[in-house]
């Protein structure tokens, strides 16, 4: 994977730092960590070094241990110049969190500590995630320095708004959550081949109402959905994310349309679709709803009620029905038990698609409202691939890989897709 240098400097919110080094070694990134002196009136140098199995820098005159070396890498038979080598092997350079007073420092260029000093010798990319209190960060002097830092190709990661360090303060300039500082970063380490590439998900499962408080449901999380619209979009595509009833934290850089009903999913696929290259249709869609919900609340006492059901459109079938040359069409099926991939085959013939992504959710710990997920892929040319179990942005990660090898052996002409999006946005 990458090689990744985290900066850390003066602040509460330096504790969220050791968390973002745990997420970036479990993702299968090589970390290794500076801190201003000022840092460790927060957070020790000794946690970091638990996390990444490397030494911490603080001063550019301090001695490297592993010579500028990255965890797995073989150590170097001289000791270079510390504050030069770590940025100089480094893939991405992220400062998080970046003071006021570190920002000001970047952006005129001050070369002081070790970080800033990493900072200026930096040819990798950089991101900065300032953290401070909301006066701090919307000085005109720390906006100022921050659009120099923009202007300059630095990646600002803006702060979250909520509480601040301060006792009883609320405002913008908390450090965003490491999940997200990573989806960054996993978006800068990734080449963006699916730049330009159109992409709509569907995510999380339809409410059917039965009255003003009751429907009928299932128990899709949308965290595929959610996952496989993260991996997309750290790929570069340009990502719309049709979300039924899901309370997931949107990822980042995704534009998210919130629908409830099938038939409010199917409104928002059929205006966005024209406009799509892949469709990932992940989304967990009513096959009944109440043939007559009524609009307030069905009393108990008033006897056992009688709900007739009537089938809900096949949005698949119909977006299918329609699709232009080039786009790539992908189902899911959520099934239980013996004939799970028979029947995504039959699925995958029937609606003429270019892959389904079968699970079997009768396997303990995988599917709804799970962290972890295994599937089978189908594609039309009778391709059969197993992912075994994984966290669902592994699972993400392999079908748009399956998907990115459909598309190459296809050979989609980018102009005729380019002209194609263009003509059903007007």
């Amino acid at each position: 994977m990458a090689r990744l240098l985290l900066g850390v400097s003066g602040g509460i919110a330096a504790y969220k730092a050791l968390e973002t080094a745990r997420l970036a070694v479990k993702a299968g990134h090589a970390v290794r960590v500076v801190q201003t002196p000022t840092s460790e009136r927060f957070v020790g140098r000794t946690s970091f070094e638990g996390i990444t199995g490397a030494p911490v820098l603080v001063s550019e005159f301090g001695p490297d241990p592993a010579r500028g070396s990255y965890p797995g890498e073989p150590l170097p038979e001289r000791a270079p110049i510390s504050h030069l080598a770590l940025v100089e092997r480094a893939d991405l350079f992220l400062i998080a969190p970046a003071s006021a007073n570190t920002i000001a420092k970047l952006a005129n260029g001050h070369a002081d500590n070790l970080l800033t000093t990493a900072a200026l010798a930096a040819a990798c990319p950089v991101a900065v995630a300032p953290a401070m209190n909301n006066r701090m960060y919307l000085h005109p002097a720390t906006q100022a320095n921050l659009q120099l830092l923009s202007n300059r190709g630095v990646t600002v990661i803006p702060p979250a708004e909520g509480e601040l360090g301060s006792h009883g303060e609320y405002g913008i300039g908390r450090l965003p959550e490491p999940a997200q500082l990573m989806a960054v970063c996993e978006a800068l380490l990734t080449p963006p081949t699916w730049s330009g590439v159109g992409v709509l998900v569907t995510a999380g499962g339809t409410r059917e109402p039965i009255d003003s408080v009751r429907f009928i449901g299932n128990r899709s999380s949308g965290k595929m959905g959610f996952a496989l619209a993260r991996e997309a979009a750290r790929r570069g595509a340009d990502v719309t994310l049709v979300a039924a009833n899901v309370t997931l934290d949107p990822p980042p850089g995704v534009r998210v349309l919130p629908v409830g009903t099938a038939a409010e999913l199917a409104q928002a696929c059929e205006r966005e679709f024209d406009a799509c290259d892949v469709l990932l249709m992940a989304a967990a869609v009513a096959d009944f709803r109440p043939a007559s919900p009524v609009e307030h609340k069905l009393k108990k006492d008033r006897g056992t009620p009688t709900i007739e059901l009537e089938p809900t459109d096949d949005v698949l079938s119909t977006l299918a029905a329609r699709r232009r040359d080039g786009q790539v069409l992908v189902g899911f099926a959520a099934e239980h038990g013996a004939g799970a991939v028979d029947y995504g085959r039959g699925k995958l013939e029937r609606k003429q698609l270019d892959a389904v992504v079968v699970n079997d959710v009768s396997t303990p710990g995988i599917g709804f409202d799970s962290s972890d997920n295994e599937v089978t892929i189908l594609t039309a040319a009778s391709g059969v691939r197993q992912v075994p179990r994984a966290s669902k942005q592994g699972v993400a990660r392999a079908v748009l890989d399956e998907i990115e090898r459909l598309r190459s052996e296809r050979g989609d002409a980018d102009g005729a897709r380019a002209d194609a999006r263009s003509a059903a946005r007007v």
